[in-house]
């Protein structure tokens, strides 16, 4: 009888791993190595350089040590260990990292990959085994020391010259600079007055003035009141008529199927989650849920930049399509879209569905509100995105006069298409029927006065687009670098808004003038083009690393003895209501301010003007010993109102809302201080708290 291999497959994520062990027999263990295995330390640089060679010093945590005993006892007993971790750079290293900790040679373990977790895709991956690629592989390494060399070396220059616990990193800090730049256009923003003329022409009909005695009104054209109403006195008295009636049909084609970044700028406009709670849902959209068919991961791989779709997907989409819409929403040919990113790999897919028979509706029974919604959202897009185009009528109506056009515009929809499954916001604003040199009635005419409004701060999904247009960060390090910049308190989020903190304009002004390519959104994007030239064998990545180290660590020498600090503290002599601490005037992008001198543990801060006049000149000092270490009783001022302190703070920190009196108390003789409370005089003693009413 011959006997049966022993396989062992190793995954990331536990969840992934239970989910592909549902698919496979009794002769497959499926672990998970909980993500990464090993790492730089943390505790050290972890990088040795010799002859312009970097050596990572990588080390397994304590929190992954017993993971990774119990994998080597498994790859012992295995007749076969296989690779299964996500098919990206990331998932590559994590593979090597694996195959080395349980001591095994990277090259020689078979790697499998998918995109789905289907029973289909993994078996047709045990099928299709290959190794791991050492291109992909290095790129992550280039691009972990990178980061690990930018952060090791920076972040001690900042908190050195500006506050403690302050980081840098290199997309971090170019995506900082697009935030604070973003905000010092708001704050130099100088609003524009500007009016308009809106009429009303048949009681019906909104027109807006595009022309007057033979010159173009565009949006600042009309600067003043003066001249608006000027313009209005005039046109009131004109006849005006239907100089052009125009109707074009015009189309309206669907978006591509999502890849990360626009899954997550969709799912914030449409669903209001943040970058990482999409990225939350959709890894375990990916890893599995229940559905119709027993557990099995119901999206594709969720981190990607690739707009490609399997020849098989689209098949079962344009069926579906034709089943439960008709031949009328199906196009001739499959739809096909050209990927944006040069980098994007052809072997990917865009985030689709995987079983098209698990619609929504039969969802709604099996997922989570918050998992549904989001499932709902890919399966719709990738639906829609086989479809045909939405067709509508555009019309355009020009009424003119000796003096004035007005023009108005309508939409009729024609034909639904995708917006049957996508949606579609847009109400139809049908204009009446009328003839061309018909007469018409200006019903109304007003002259209405507009103010030009500054840039709109980011918010996260269009931060997202803005990085991702520059080229900066990969798919799967836009909502981690938004995470770190709130984590390290550089940003606010403030009514869905992206807000940069007094931090974070100090930190980029230092680094626009001494570490200018770090902050430089094209020098960030080379960098990512270099990585992805590494990941295709295309460059050496130690070279890229020298050639980047070598300037760098020149340039943090000079800034060591060549920055000015800028941890000049003036302490003010009151204390903080909230912490009892010194309070310290501190320089931020709106001028000095008041702040806790323990900044950031204490986030206490008020405007300078406003502590001045508010703060009592000298401390009233009252005839009362503290009933603590005898010191003076003095009475402060907070912005919650007057309180009583011992003199001697910080050494003694006894306060009191009630005012001393000379009254004794009756039984232990001390002072005794007073307070109103519900309309009520309250005595209550100051050392054993003995109340009473006045």
């Amino acid at each position: 009888m011959e006997k049966s291999l022993k396989n062992l497959i190793i995954v990331e994520s536990p969840t992934k791993a239970k989910t592909i062990k549902n698919f496979l027999g009794k002769n497959y263990t499926v672990v998970a190595s909980k993500g990464h295995i090993r790492d730089l330390p943390k505790s050290s640089f972890g990088i040795k350089i010799e002859n312009q060679t970097f050596i990572p010093e990588y080390r397994v945590p304590k929190d992954h040590a017993s993971v990774v005993k119990e994998m080597k006892e498994l790859a012992k007993e295995a007749d076969q260990v296989y690779i299964a971790t996500d098919e990206d750079r990331e998932g590559e290293a994590i593979g090597f990292h694996i195959a080395t900790a349980i001591g095994k040679d990277p090259k020689s373990l078979p790697r499998i990959v998918f995109h789905e977790i289907t029973k289909h895709a993994i078996t047709h991956a045990l099928e299709n085994p290959r190794t791991l690629d050492e291109s992909s592989i290095n790129a992550q390494q280039a691009r972990r020391l990178l980061d690990r060399i930018v952060g090791y070396k920076l972040s001690p220059l900042l908190s050195s010259k500006i506050q403690k616990g302050l980081s840098a990193g290199r997309v971090q800090s170019s995506s900082l600079k697009i935030i604070v730049d973003r905000e010092k256009e708001i704050k130099a923003f100088q609003s524009e007055e500007f009016w308009s003329l809106d009429a009303l022409f048949n009681k019906t009909i909104d027109a807006l003035l595009v022309e007057f005695e033979g010159e173009k009104i565009e949006k600042m054209s009309i600067g003043n009141q003066e001249r608006a109403y000027a313009i209005k006195e005039k046109l009131l008295k004109e006849a005006f008529h239907v100089a052009l009636l125009e109707k074009k049909e015009r189309e309206s084609s669907p978006s591509p199927a999502f890849m990360t970044s626009t899954l997550q700028q969709s799912a914030s406009s449409a669903l209001g989650y943040s970058p990482k709670k999409t990225m939350m849902l959709a890894q375990t959209l990916y890893e599995g849920v229940k559905t119709h068919q027993g557990v099995q991961g119901v999206i594709t791989y969720m981190r990607t930049d690739s707009l490609n779709i399997s020849k098989e997907a689209i098949e079962a989409a344009r069926e579906q399509i034709l089943n439960q819409y008709g031949k009328a929403y199906l196009p001739e040919k499959a739809r096909f879209y050209a990927n944006k990113s040069k980098s994007a790999q052809e072997a990917h897919e865009a985030i689709r569905p995987t079983i098209l028979e698990f619609t929504p509706a039969i969802a709604s029974a099996y997922l989570a509100s918050d998992e549904l919604k989001l499932y709902a959202l890919i399966y719709n897009r990738f639906l829609a995105s086989q479809m045909n185009n939405a067709r509508f009528e555009s019309q355009t109506l020009i009424f003119e006069s000796q003096s004035g056009k007005f023009k108005a515009s309508g939409r009729k929809l024609l034909f639904d298409g995708f917006y049957k499954v996508y949606g579609d916001n847009d109400k139809d604003k049908l204009l009446p029927d009328l003839a061309l040199k018909q007469d018409v009635a200006l019903s109304k005419l007003d002259a209405n006065q507009h103010f030009t409004e500054p840039p709109s701060r980011y918010s996260e999904a269009s931060l997202i687009k803005k990085l991702e247009s520059l080229g900066i960060g990969r798919p799967s390090t836009y909502a981690p670098t938004i995470s770190v910049l709130s984590a390290r308190e550089y940003i606010n989020i403030e009514k869905k808004q992206i807000v940069p903190t007094e931090v974070a304009f100090q930190v980029t002004e230092l680094l626009e003038q001494h570490f200018p390519q770090i902050v430089d959104s094209s020098f960030t994007s080379n960098m990512e083009e270099r990585l992805d030239l590494i990941a295709e064998d295309k460059e050496d990545w130690q070279a890229i690393l020298w050639n980047f180290y070598e300037p760098f660590e020149a340039q943090v020498a000079k800034g060591k003895t060549e920055i000015q600090s800028q941890k000049v503290i003036v302490f003010t002599g009151e204390m903080c209501p909230e912490c009892g601490k010194e309070l310290v005037r501190r320089k931020g992008r709106f001028g000095e301010f008041i702040a806790c001198s323990t900044y950031p543990t204490c986030k206490y801060t008020q405007n300078l003007k406003k502590v001045s006049e508010s703060a009592p000149k000298e401390h009233v000092k009252l005839a009362v010993p503290c009933p603590e270490c005898g010191g003076d009783i003095i009475e402060r001022s907070s912005r919650r109102g007057k309180f009583f302190g011992c003199g001697n703070y910080p050494k003694c920190k006894f306060i009191s809302n009630y005012e001393p009196t000379d009254k004794k108390c009756p039984e232990c003789g001390y002072i005794m201080a007073k307070r109103e409370l519900r309309k009520k005089e309250i005595y209550e003693c100051i050392k054993c708290k003995h109340k009473e009413e006045a």
